[in-house]
C-alpha cells in the first residue's frame, strides 16, 4: 500500500462513527433485536465505557488478519470487478496493420500538397473496405478508395475523406469513380492510424493488480484474450441467530420477527464484490448453533448477526468460544458498539474468520460497512478499503448522548458547491428505513455532544466507491 493510500485509510475510517443503545426498546418490529437474559458472572463482555475500543483500533485488529486471496482463470466477462493476479503483455501490435481512421481514399501526400491552389484529379484503381487488405500499391497520381478500418495500402501515407473531394458531385451527375478531384491539401500521414499506435507486441498492457472493468475487458478482447487470472471472489457465510425469528415469505406467530439481517447483509457482500451464502437462522440450541457454524467452515468469511451484546444468550458466545479464539468488544461507536471477532478452527485445523454483527438492522450493515467490506475489498487484493469522505454542511443537529462517535444517517445533495447534509428522520438502530433514505453518514466526534445546523460535518459516501478521488 502506498503512503497516499494509507493514509487515504486512515483518514476515511477517523471519519467513521455511529451510534444507538443495542436493546430490545430499539429493536421494534423492524429486524434484530439484542436478547437480554442474563450471562454468566465474571464474564467480561467488554461493553462498558472504560474499555471501549476506538474505531480505529477495532478496524486494525480485524483488518491484520485477511490479505488477498488464491488467483483463479475465469473467463474474461467473469472478471469483471476483480484485480487481476498477473501482468497481461500484448501479443501483437495494435492495430496490427496501419489503418485508416476516415472513409476516403488513399493517396502520396506529394500528389496532394499543393490542392488548396490546383486541385488535382487522381486515377481511382480500386477500393478496400475494412476487413480486407488491398493487393494494389498506391504510385504517383494513383488513389485507392478506402473505407474507416482498412488497412492502407502499401505506397499510401495520407487518407483525404470524401469531403475534401469531388465525390458526392460525381455521384450526382451519374459520373464514374474511376478518377477524383482533391479539393484541399492536408498534412502528411492525416487520418492514418499507424500500427502499434495503441500497443506494441511484447508491451505491457494491464499490470497485476488491475480492477478489471468494461474498458479492461475490452482491452483484453483486442488482444485476443478470452480468459485472465484474477484473484478470486471471497465466500461470505451469512449467519442470523434467534428464536424470536422468522424468514421472509412465511407467516409470523406472536412475538416473531422477519430476518431482515440475512437479506440485507448478504446484499452488503455482493456489493462489496463477494460472493455470500445465507446459511440462513441459527436457532438458540447448541447442537443448531454447532450445524450452522459446521454448514459454513468452507467459506472465507463468517458473518453472524445478534448474540455478541451484554446480555446476550450466553450460549452463542459459549460456542464460538469453544470453536476457536473469540473476542467480545465494545466499540466507541453509535450505532453498532457491540463487535465480536475472532477465528474458529475448521476440521481440517486451518481457521475460519468471523465477524459478529449487532442484532439491530442498522448497527448490523453499519458495522458490516465499517468492518466487514474493508475486510471483502482486502481479500479482493484492493488496497483502498473505505470509502471516499467530504466535508459538507449540516442542515439539522446530530445529538450524541454518550461520549460515542455518531454516524448519522444523512441525505447528501451538491448545492451551490457545497455539500448539504440533511438527517433522514429518527436514528435508533432499528430503524432501517431512515438509512434506506440515506446516501450518506455525518460524523459527531465522541468528544462533541452534538453538532448544530450549519456546522461543518464529515460525511461518509456510501454510494461513492473507494477509488473516487478526494
Amino acid at each position: 500500500m502506498t503512503t497516499d493510500q494509507h493514509n487515504r485509510t486512515l483518514h476515511a475510517h477517523d471519519a467513521h462513527g455511529d451510534g444507538d443503545h443495542e436493546s430490545i426498546h430499539d429493536h421494534g418490529g423492524h429486524g434484530h433485536g439484542s436478547r437480554h437474559h442474563g450471562g454468566h458472572h465474571g464474564r467480561d463482555n467488554g461493553h462498558g465505557h472504560e474499555d471501549m475500543l476506538e474505531v480505529e483500533e477495532a478496524f486494525s485488529r480485524i483488518i491484520a488478519h485477511f490479505a488477498p486471496l488464491d488467483a483463479v482463470e475465469l473467463p474474461a466477462l467473469e472478471c469483471l470487478g476483480l484485480a487481476l493476479a498477473e501482468d497481461i503483455t500484448s501479443p501483437l501490435d495494435l492495430p496490427p496493420l496501419a489503418n485508416s481512421a476516415m472513409d476516403g481514399y488513399a493517396v502520396l501526400y506529394a500528389d496532394i500538397a499543393g490542392a488548396d491552389d490546383d486541385a488535382p484529379t487522381l486515377s481511382v484503381i480500386s477500393a478496400v473496405a475494412a476487413g480486407q487488405v488491398s493487393e494494389d500499391t498506391v504510385t504517383a497520381g494513383k488513389a485507392i478508395r478506402i473505407m474507416t478500418g482498412a488497412p492502407v495500402p502499401d505506397g499510401a501515407d495520407t487518407v483525404v475523406p470524401f469531403e475534401e473531394t469531388d465525390e458526392i458531385d460525381r455521384r450526382r451527375s451519374g459520373q464514374p469513380l474511376d478518377e477524383i478531384v482533391i479539393h484541399k491539401a492536408l498534412p502528411l500521414g492525416s487520418n492514418v492510424r499507424p500500427a502499434g499506435e495503441d500497443v506494441s507486441a511484447g508491451e505491457l498492457v494491464l499490470p497485476a493488480g488491475t480492477i478489471v472493468r468494461p474498458a479492461e475487458a475490452g482491452v483484453m478482447a483486442s488482444l485476443g484474450l478470452t480468459r485472465a487470472r484474477v484473484i478470486r471472489r471471497p465466500v461470505v457465510a451469512v449467519l442470523s441467530t434467534g428464536d424470536e425469528l422468522t424468514p421472509a415469505g412465511e407467516a409470523l406467530t406472536p412475538g416473531h420477527i422477519y430476518d431482515s439481517n440475512s437479506s440485507s447483509v448478504a446484499a452488503a457482500v455482493i456489493a462489496a464484490g463477494g460472493l455470500p451464502r445465507i446459511i440462513g437462522i441459527a436457532r438458540d440450541t447448541l447442537e443448531d448453533l454447532h450445524r450452522c457454524i459446521d454448514e459454513a467452515s468452507d467459506a472465507d468469511l463468517l458473518v453472524t448477526s445478534a448474540g455478541v451484546s451484554k446480555g446476550d444468550y450466553d450460549m452463542v458466545k459459549d460456542v464460538l468460544e469453544q470453536r476457536g479464539d473469540m473476542n467480545f468488544w465494545s466499540v466507541r461507536m453509535r450505532p453498532a458498539k457491540p463487535l465480536a471477532f475472532g477465528l474458529l478452527r475448521r476440521p481440517d485445523g486451518s481457521f475460519l474468520p468471523l465477524l459478529g454483527l449487532p442484532g439491530n438492522p442498522v448497527s448490523a450493515l453499519l458495522a458490516f460497512e465499517m468492518f466487514g467490506r474493508p475486510a471483502i475489498r482486502r481479500m479482493l487484493g484492493r488496497d483502498l478499503l473505505a470509502r471516499p469522505v467530504v466535508e459538507g454542511v449540516l442542515t439539522g443537529p446530530i445529538f450524541n448522548s454518550d461520549g460515542r462517535r455518531v454516524y448519522a444517517r444523512v441525505e447528501v445533495k451538491r448545492r451551490e458547491g457545497a455539500w448539504f447534509a440533511t438527517p433522514t428522520g429518527p436514528q435508533g438502530s432499528n430503524i432501517l428505513t431512515s438509512l434506506s433514505r440515506a446516501n450518506g453518514l455525518a460524523v459527531c466526534p465522541a468528544d462533541l455532544p452534538r453538532k448544530e445546523a450549519g456546522q461543518a460535518v464529515k460525511i461518509i459516501m456510501l454510494d461513492w466507491n473507494e477509488e473516487v478521488a478526494q
